[in-house]
């Protein structure tokens, strides 16, 4: 390429808008995840996701971009071009949560399915050096926990192969980490088997739940006060790996660590 050719190509890259909901360089955290931490509609209430709600647990002044999506992979979410349009999104200097594995570990779904220690590891690695030639700070969460028990009446690591990779993968590369599979099974034990319910959808047709009308058991999405909860341990992880925008999480999080549903999704 000539120097004319470089000029030309340098004051493109300086002319180019920002995103439209950029502030400044390092003011959003992004978040790459399946419907345990995507964003819903209204009509779907009390279904909420982690991601949704952790807004609540920081600086007024930090975005956050939710582009978590129900039923994704690793792999789905590179085939569908969502990661192209996380980094399209993405600042120098922001931070990007990257959060899969319970889709990945859907073997009976082989468009979804990513083994753990092969093309799961694999797309893991890809969005941490993608993140970093952005300019940008990867965060690694191990899969949040479902509520599922063991023989001994503990919560059980339904992921464990794929924690297991995220784990070695944040060892070996650097990367900061959020052992979120271990917080949240610690959060469901002490909640016990009954009380850890109602942060789960569990309805019944008494309950008069417009979007679950017929009830619903669900021990993989969480309801709001799940999600409030699930986001403050997220934030109270981000808080402690003190990166730049870990000072700009909030110490004290009323609106994350609510006993009783608000019941609607926005913070207070």
């Amino acid at each position: 390429m000539s120097i004319a050719a470089k000029l030309v190509a340098a004051l493109a890259t300086l002319l180019a808008p920002l995103p439209a909901f950029a502030t400044h360089p390092g003011d959003t955290i992004l978040i790459a995840g399946d419907s345990t931490a995507s964003t819903y509609k209204g009509d779907r209430y009390p279904q909420t996701g982690w991601g949704q709600m952790l807004s609540c647990g920081l600086s007024p002044d930090l975005r956050v971009r939710n582009h978590a999506m129900g039923g994704r992979s690793t792999r789905t979410f590179l085939a569908e071009g969502r990661w192209e349009a996380l980094l399209a999104d993405m600042l120098p200097g922001d931070t990007v949560l990257i959060q899969f594995g319970h889709n990945d570990a859907s073997r009976n779904r082989p468009q979804r399915w990513a083994p753990a220690r092969t093309d799961y590891r694999d797309n893991l690695l890809r969005f941490i050096w993608d993140v970093r030639t952005a300019g940008g700070q990867p965060v690694l969460l191990t899969p949040v926990a479902r509520r599922s028990f063991g023989p001994d009446g503990r919560a059980k690591a339904d992921f464990a192969d794929y924690s297991a990779v995220v784990r070695e993968l944040a060892a070996s590369t650097g990367t900061p980490l959020i052992d979120l599979d271990s917080l949240s099974r610690a959060w469901v034990d002490r909640a016990g088997r009954d009380g850890s319910a109602r942060y789960y959808l569990h309805y019944g047709p008494q309950d008069h739940v417009p979007a679950f009308p017929k009830g619903i058991s669900d021990d993989t999405h969480f309801s709001e006060l799940g999600a409030r909860q699930v986001a403050d341990l997220v934030a109270g992880g981000l808080k402690a790996l003190n990166l730049p925008v870990s000072a700009r999480v909030l110490a004290q999080r009323p609106a994350l660590t609510r006993a009783t549903p608000l019941g609607r999704t926005e913070c207070q």
